[in-house]
């Protein structure tokens, strides 16, 4: 479990270091894009924002179960994520869904990218996701595209509520699909359907 206690403190350590630069270096929030796109403010960014964050990360988590049955690049990186899931608790799975969402969030979108723009922010966060093995960079790809998702819903709405709450839903769900699912299984339970078919 200790592992699980660094990652935490390292979530935490992100959060602490984005509040701590913008209260003491920059002139703004990092909770607020500087210019959001759409020109929304106050309590209408935050609930556009928070609007389309649900609908994103149900979109996300419906998406990624669609991908492990029929993708095979999905299987095998849901088969490298599955070792960490499978040893954390319910209470695991929240703490880690809430501290990520919200450190890698604050850091990457909230501080980051209105000094990097969109596209390097993006890229700067699917580094991070590195994972030793055939699945990294199928890891690092996908964490770009989320990256890049996450950043559009922050500079359109100019909140970062939505983004924050897409990361935690789609942590969280998937955290446990990969605990209660084993991609082997499908891989092999999907082989046997379009074997089946073919020959019909």
């Amino acid at each position: 479990m200790l592992r699980y206690g660094l990652l935490a403190i390292a979530y935490a350590s992100m959060a602490v270091l984005a509040l701590g630069v913008s209260e003491l270096f920059l002139e703004r929030s990092v909770w607020l894009y500087p210019t959001p796109w759409l020109g929304l403010e106050g309590p209408a960014a935050h609930v556009y924002s928070l609007a389309l964050g649900v609908a994103l990360g149900a979109l996300v988590v419906f998406g990624t179960r669609r991908m492990v049955e029929r993708l095979s690049w999905a299987q095998e990186l849901a088969s490298a994520l599955r070792p960490f899931a499978r040893d954390l608790s319910g209470g695991g799975i929240v703490v880690v869904a809430l501290l990520s969402s919200v450190g890698e969030e604050l850091l990457f979108r909230g501080l980051v990218q209105p000094w990097v723009g969109l596209w390097l922010q993006a890229l700067l966060f699917g580094l991070l996701h590195q994972m030793p093995g055939p699945s990294r960079w199928a890891w690092v790809g996908w964490a770009s595209v989320i990256g890049l998702v996450f950043g559009a819903v922050f500079a359109g709405t100019g909140s970062l509520v939505g983004p924050v709450v897409a990361h935690a839903i789609i942590n969280g769900f998937n955290l446990n699909y990969l605990q209660s699912h084993d991609p082997e299984l499908s891989r092999r339970g999907l082989g046997g359907l379009l074997g089946h078919r073919s020959r019909a």
